[in-house]
């Protein structure tokens, strides 16, 4: 009996299909392969879960009273757009031989064709048997290669339990609060949806305090004292610039930052060293080494594309499926991995070729590669089911990209070469100099030489002054000329950005002070994945809490009620951390699916009850009481149905 290969989209079954032998047929559906084989393919989830009115009628109209909803027992059902295709792969499944999975190297993809099989109710012998067929890479040799490199779909089931998991405590959690808060804003009179997440709740309350910090900041005057202690060489005479560093007897006279707030001191300061001896008690001069930076991940490549282009992170993650489906220029773009297998190190030269033939912008850059370096990029340990994102060895002429194709391409491209530069060489000197017994530190850094910075074609204005800062030996002393005092004002934080709340949900441990916490954040790569933060951020500015003023991001005055109106922990990361811990655990099977179902429901309970015994808060009834359009839009993951009960 054949193989039936189901990939998680017909791109994908495509280049399946083209690595199997031939001759082909294109039926409805599916390809059928010289050998027997077949190859179909899901269109992304082919099923979704029917909402809660499907199981009783009543929750059509949202009531408190009803709340919690909790599925008894979960289903899904045919997405309408992906039934006729379902019922292709149903009746192929039935005369299949074996199956081999071939959805996306991820939990999503894990999950999206298991939970195919599992709907067509396959038998139990040819689900044990059924193998996992891992590609990041859509050309022909990668394909191949991976062909060879089958594994058994029973390893994978952990990660499938994990996205089940979590698809559904998402649903759990968003559905119930964002029912329940939607209802109490109706009640202040409020007529716009209040979506609540798990994961875009945190992300939307990181906005709203950061531009209440900034509205409530109050600046402050603070000041730094120079020491210019002059110097003569033989090319002739400088002055070295050596900053204060205050004693702790100072501490009275500084803010929180160690900034000195009182003038007076400084100027004291400023008098005592006028003309006085500035005696080395520090001196170090040595070179130091910057490696490049590792390949992309999704998240690094759409923080990157933010800042070089302005692209949002959903244009960016557009943009990629194009390359990687359309074009087969680069590798698997939803990845969360910044490094590579070793075995790819032997692809380098026809990738370097492939990037030289697409990119005229590149081609000086691809000339300057050293096969005979290898970053730290390379590394089997850090690479679990896909790889950093990178140029394949495919080639295309640049005309058949669309300018933003290009630029990302490039942009792609650029970070894989890096991987074969040297080393940015810099040399670094600092002086401590004792004048009247207080300290003073002058510091320099000077690039010797780019290496990989090269491919950037600027240089940072940090990379330059170390020849202010001669190589002076300890015990050597100069004349203190004078004291230069600069007053400053201190500045509030500046707001977020595209990039800049990025890097905070992909760095959202620094928010956080547990530091259990803070290590569990760290580990799983902070807030959201690398599919799904781009969909976050665009729900929150469809629901009108984010709203973006050029390429600064604020919070609504619904988004700020919202968050005021809600209990604490639901606004913060902590809880997200503590899922992700949990979920992370499934995978590695390390933890259970139903003790945190089951402790998820009964925290789900008892917000409802707390909900429905209030009165909307002051935070709500403060909202402007016009109606908001509302427009539900699925996601990728779909949703994940249940028979509701009380």
């Amino acid at each position: 009996m054949p193989r039936l290969f189901i990939a998680e989209k017909p791109s994908l079954g495509r280049a399946i299909a083209a690595a199997l032998p031939g001759p082909k047929k294109n039926e409805q559906g599916f390809i059928r392969c010289g050998n027997g084989d077949i190859v179909t393919w899901c269109i992304g989830h082919l099923l979704e879960q029917v909402e809660p009115d499907a199981y009783d009628e009543r929750y059509k109209k949202w009531n408190l009273n009803d709340l919690p909803i909790v599925p008894e027992k979960w289903q899904l059902k045919p997405r309408k757009s992906a039934s006729k295709q379902l019922s292709v792969v149903k009746k192929l499944l039935r005369e299949s031989g074996q199956i081999i999975h071939a959805g996306d190297p991820d939990r999503e993809g894990q999950l999206l064709v298991d939970e195919v099989i599992d709907y067509c109710k396959v038998k139990k012998n040819l689900k044990d048997t059924a193998q996992r067929l891992l590609i990041s890479d859509l050309n022909l040799p990668a394909v191949k290669r991976s062909l060879q490199q089958m594994r058994s779909n029973k390893e994978f089931m952990p990660l499938s339990i994990s996205a089940l998991a979590r698809s559904r405590a998402d649903w759990l959690y968003g559905m119930n609060m964002s029912r329940a808060y939607t209802l109490l804003g109706q009640k202040a009179g409020y007529q716009g949806v209040l979506s609540v997440g798990r994961v875009q709740t945190p992300v939307l309350g990181l906005v709203v305090r950061r531009d209440e910090e900034i509205e409530n900041f109050v600046p402050h005057d603070y000041f730094t004292l120079d020491a210019l202690i002059p110097y003569q060489y033989d090319g002739g005479q400088f002055d070295i610039r050596a900053r204060w560093k205050p004693s702790e007897a100072c501490k009275p006279w500084q803010d929180e930052e160690g900034r000195v707030i009182n003038r007076s001191l400084v100027e004291n300061v400023a008098q005592r060293i006028m003309g006085q001896p500035a005696k080395v008690v520090e001196s170090e001069q040595k070179k130091t080494k910057q490696s490049p930076p590792l390949p992309y991940s999704l998240s690094a490549l759409q923080i990157d594309a933010a800042k070089r282009f302005s692209m949002n992170a959903q244009r960016v993650l557009d943009i990629c499926q194009q390359l990687y489906e359309k074009h087969k220029l680069i590798t698997y773009p939803r990845s969360d991995c910044r490094y590579l297998p070793t075995e790819h190190f032997s692809q380098a030269p026809s990738i370097v070729d492939a990037i030289s033939t697409t990119s005229k912008e590149l081609s000086g850059a691809t000339k300057g590669v050293d096969f005979n370096l290898k970053s730290k990029a390379w590394n089997d340990k850090k690479v679990e089911a896909h790889h950093a994102i990178i140029p394949t060895p495919k080639s295309l002429s640049s005309a058949a990209l669309s300018s933003d194709e290009l630029n990302i391409y490039q942009q792609i491209a650029r970070q894989y070469l890096m991987q074969f530069y040297p080393s940015a060489i810099y040399a670094e000197a600092k002086l401590v100099f004792d004048i009247g017994g207080g300290v003073f530190v002058a510091k320099g850094r000077q690039m010797l030489s780019a290496g990989w910075k090269s491919l950037l074609g600027k240089v940072d204005e940090e990379d330059s002054g170390v020849e202010k800062v001669p190589p002076l030996d300890v015990n050597t002393v100069l004349t203190c000329r004078e004291g230069e005092i600069k007053a400053r004002k201190t500045e509030p934080p500046k707001p977020f950005t595209e990039a800049s709340l990025l890097q905070a949900m992909t760095g959202i441990a620094r928010f956080v002070e547990d530091k259990e916490l803070k290590k569990i954040l760290r580990e799983t790569d902070g807030l959201g994945t690398e599919a799904t933060r781009a969909g976050i951020l665009d729900t929150l500015f469809r629901r009108q809490l984010l709203a973006r003023s050029g390429k600064v991001i604020n919070s609504t005055p619904a988004g700020r009620g919202l968050i005021h109106s809600l209990p604490r922990e639901s606004t913060l990361p902590d809880m997200t951390a503590n899922w992700e811990y949990q979920l992370q655990g499934m995978a590695e099977r390390s933890q259970a699916y139903q003790p945190f179902m089951r402790a998820l429901e009964e925290n789900i309970d008892k917000l409802m009850t707390q909900v429905c015994t209030s009165e909307p808060p002051e935070s709500l009834r403060a909202l402007p009481k016009t109606e908001r359009k509302f427009t539900k839009k699925r996601k990728r993951g779909g949703k994940f149905p249940g028979r509701a009960k009380k």
